[in-house]
């Protein structure tokens, strides 16, 4: 098959998105498909070159700066206008957008000129999110553009691809009617077959005995880490060398770093940014007792699935995506959003050497439901039914249907 990516964001930009959509390509071109990816250019000196895989084809647009999220990129509109033609003169078997910017307007644009089938995924729970991005403005009326913006979205395209059954349920009470199939995006199992969590504590000065705590997040208000921090706080009077290693970067790190100062944790938190998925990282998720997360808004929550394969045992809440990866785990130990409930859990962790092997024995079994390999091949047959299906008339624009309130 041929399919066509769109993106509003991929590496060198970190985050679940960019994660997610390298995992679909990548597992889609080694079983034998042709994937092109549109993304932004994030420009020189940004890294991007180190992320652009031979497997599958990217095209880079000339993108700018957003000014509330300096991170991101939005593609200009005239490259939107340049590849279009382009794009039209390519035969795609499907288009699959995966984000709601101009990467969504370039996928419906092309799918009214092609009369080839979209789908899209429903990474992202904007209306939890996008309150800390615009602060200024009133929280009530950002949550009625998020669902009124999401309707619009959804009802654009043909199909939708929603992480868990949680997410569907969101969906429909927004009132979207737009078929949808569940299909989280998992992880190469392969990837994380390795790791040397001894090397990177002796690399970084933290004792082989020494309690340690490990997070791997997007540094951003909705992460919850401020919580994390707490919770550390709570176990230094029970565990006084205790070293919280954070992975990541994102718009709240300065704010992190200041609030870990201000609870006197200097000694015991480590930021460590963004690390290289194939070697260092592996190596932080290793080094850890636990793994450890508390974020209320994910639509999947992939580091807990990397955690699991990597054997290290987990302490989280269960809440949207993140209740889906965990039901019926054995690898993780749940707790609810409460300073004193999660730290207990944590400290019950540290205290017994059986209960972490345990966990971490349990980790590789728990992710196995979680490997790419079964959960592309189901993609595989979304694309090939909607492929088949009566092409659309080219030029024929979609019309959602009316919004409910």
């Amino acid at each position: 098959m041929n399919i066509l990516m769109l993106s509003d964001v991929y590496f060198p930009r970190v985050n679940g998105v960019s994660t997610s959509i390298r995992t679909f390509a990548q597992s889609l071109a080694r079983m034998g498909h042709n994937v092109t990816l549109v993304a932004p250019d994030y420009g020189p000196g940004s890294g991007q070159e180190l992320h652009d895989s031979s497997e599958f084809e990217i095209v880079r647009l000339d993108s700018r700066v957003i000014f509330f999220d300096p991170e991101d990129r939005l593609i200009r509109a005239p490259e939107l206008r340049r590849i279009l033609p382009q794009l039209t003169q390519r035969h795609w078997d499907v288009i699959h957008i995966h984000t709601p910017f101009r990467a969504h307007r370039l996928g419906v644009r092309l799918a009214e000129a092609t009369g080839r089938p979209t789908v899209e995924t429903y990474h992202t729970y904007f209306e939890e999110y996008i309150g800390h991005y615009l602060p200024w403005a009133p929280v009530a009326v950002l949550r009625w553009v998020a669902r009124r913006l999401s309707r619009f979205l959804c009802h654009g395209v043909d199909h939708l691809i929603v992480p868990t059954a949680q997410m569907v349920e969101v969906l429909n009470r927004y009132g979207i009617v737009t078929p949808s199939t569940v299909l989280p995006t998992g992880i190469d199992l392969d990837e994380f077959a390795h790791g040397d969590g001894a090397r990177f504590r002796a690399e970084h000065g933290i004792g082989a005995t020494q309690p340690t705590l490990v997070t791997v997040s997007r540094l951003a208000v909705e992460k919850n880490i401020a919580f994390l921090l707490l919770v550390a706080k709570r176990l230094i009077a029970d565990f006084p060398d205790l070293m919280f290693v954070i992975a990541g970067e994102g718009p709240d790190a300065e704010r992190l770093k200041r609030l870990s100062k201000e609870h006197g944790l200097e000694r015991n938190v480590r930021f460590f940014g963004n690390l290289d998925r194939r070697t260092t990282l592996l190596d932080a998720y290793r080094a850890g007792d636990a793994f450890v997360f508390a974020s209320p808004t994910e639509t999947q929550g992939l580091v807990l699935i990397e955690a699991m394969a990597l054997g290290v045992p987990i302490v989280s809440t269960a809440v949207m995506g993140t209740a889906t990866v965990l039901r019926d785990a054995r690898s993780a130990v749940i707790s609810e959003e409460d300073v004193d409930a999660f730290a207990g859990h944590v400290a019950g962790v540290l205290r017994s050497p059986q209960l972490r092997a345990q966990l971490s024995a349990a980790g590789p079994i728990d992710a196995r439901a979680w490997s790419t390999q079964g959960l592309m091949e189901q993609v595989v047959v979304l694309y090939q039914r909607l492929a088949q299906a009566p092409p659309k008339r080219a030029g024929a624009s979609q019309r959602a249907p009316q919004a409910a309130g």
